[in-house]
C-alpha cells in the first residue's frame, strides 16, 4: 500500500512539473510573441510615418493640388494602418485568414451602419475632380465663413477667423451653395448707408466718391459707383460699390466703413435711424 501510495505521489509530482514546464515554455513564447508586437508596432509606425512623408514630397515636387495631397495622404494612412495591424495580428499567432473573414464581415456591417460615409468618400471625390473649392481658398458654406485647411477622406476642415476648426462632411460640401471669394483675383464690396429724408443726395454722393477715390487699395478699374439705392421707410439709402483685390478685401472693407462715419460727421451729413411721430388730437 505504502510503496503505490509514493509512486502514485511521484507520478503526481512528475505531471505538476510537466505542467509548469509547459506553462513557462508557453509563456516564454507568449511573451516573445507580446515584445515582437510591440517592437512590430513601433518600428511600424515610424515606417508608416516615413512614408507618408515621402510621398507628400514625391506628390509636391509634382506640384499636385493641396486637396488632392491631403485626400490621398489620408487615404495612404488608412491603408498602411491596416497592413500594420494585420502584421501585429500574425506575430501574436493569430490566424489572419480567420481574422480576414471575421474582418471582411464586420466590414459589411459596419458598412451598412455607416453608409453615410461611403457617401462622404464619393463627396470627396468629386470635390477633388470638379474643383469648386481648394486648400487655400475662403469660403461661405452655410453661413460658415472660413478658410479651407485641408480635404480628407470623408470630410473638409476649415479655419474660421476666430481660429475654430470646422469639420464638414463632403457629401454635404458636394452638395451645398458653396461661396468662393478666393477664385477671382478682384472682388466688390457693397456700402449702404441710409441718410434723412431732406439730405442734399449730390453732397452724399460727392463725399462718398471723395472716399473712394482716395483710397489706395481701391482699384480705377471697375471704376467705384455711387447711387441712389431705395427710398426706405425711415431713410434714403445710398449705396457705394468698390472693387479690391481679393487679399485686401477685409481690409479696405472696415477701413471705408471707419472713413464714411468721420467724414459724415465732418461734413454733417445726418444718419437716418428708426423713428417714430406720434400726433395727438385734440379733442
Amino acid at each position: 500500500m505504502i510503496n503505490s501510495l509514493f509512486v502514485t505521489l511521484l507520478e503526481s509530482e512528475s505531471n505538476l512539473a510537466q505542467v509548469l514546464e509547459k506553462l513557462i515554455d508557453g509563456g516564454m513564447t507568449l511573451g516573445g510573441r507580446v515584445v515582437g508586437a510591440i517592437v512590430i508596432f513601433v518600428i511600424g509606425r515610424y515606417i508608416v510615418k516615413l512614408i507618408n512623408s515621402i510621398v507628400d514630397k514625391i506628390l509636391a515636387a509634382r506640384d499636385v493640388d493641396r486637396g488632392v495631397r491631403s485626400f490621398l495622404r489620408s487615404m495612404l494612412n488608412i491603408l498602411l494602418m491596416v497592413l500594420l495591424i494585420v502584421a501585429i495580428i500574425d506575430k501574436l499567432g493569430i490566424e489572419t485568414t480567420s481574422f480576414a473573414a471575421l474582418l471582411a464581415s464586420f466590414g459589411v456591417a459596419v458598412g451598412m451602419a455607416l453608409s453615410g460615409n461611403l457617401s462622404n468618400f464619393v463627396g470627396g471625390i468629386l470635390i477633388l475632380v470638379f474643383k469648386p473649392y481648394k486648400v487655400g481658398d475662403w469660403i461661405r458654406v452655410d453661413g460658415t465663413l472660413g478658410q479651407v485647411i485641408s480635404i480628407e477622406s470623408f470630410h473638409t476642415v476649415m479655419r474660421t477667423y476666430s481660429g475654430e476648426h470646422v469639420y464638414m462632411g463632403n457629401d454635404s460640401m458636394s452638395k451645398a451653395k458653396v461661396i468662393n471669394y478666393s477664385k477671382q483675383a478682384t472682388l466688390r464690396i457693397e456700402f449702404k448707408v441710409g441718410v434723412e429724408y431732406g439730405t442734399d443726395c449730390a453732397a452724399v454722393e460727392r463725399v462718398l466718391k471723395e472716399i473712394a477715390e482716395a483710397d489706395e487699395q481701391v482699384l480705377g478699374e471697375p471704376a467705384p459707383a455711387v447711387a441712389l439705392d431705395e427710398l426706405g421707410d425711415n431713410a434714403v439709402v445710398m449705396f457705394l460699390r468698390v472693387w479690391v483685390k481679393k487679399e485686401e478685401y477685409w481690409t479696405v472693407l472696415y477701413r471705408l466703413n471707419r472713413r464714411i462715419y468721420d467724414r459724415f460727421n465732418e461734413e454733417g451729413l445726418p444718419f437716418a435711424f428708426p423713428q417714430l411721430t406720434i400726433h395727438q388730437a385734440e379733442c
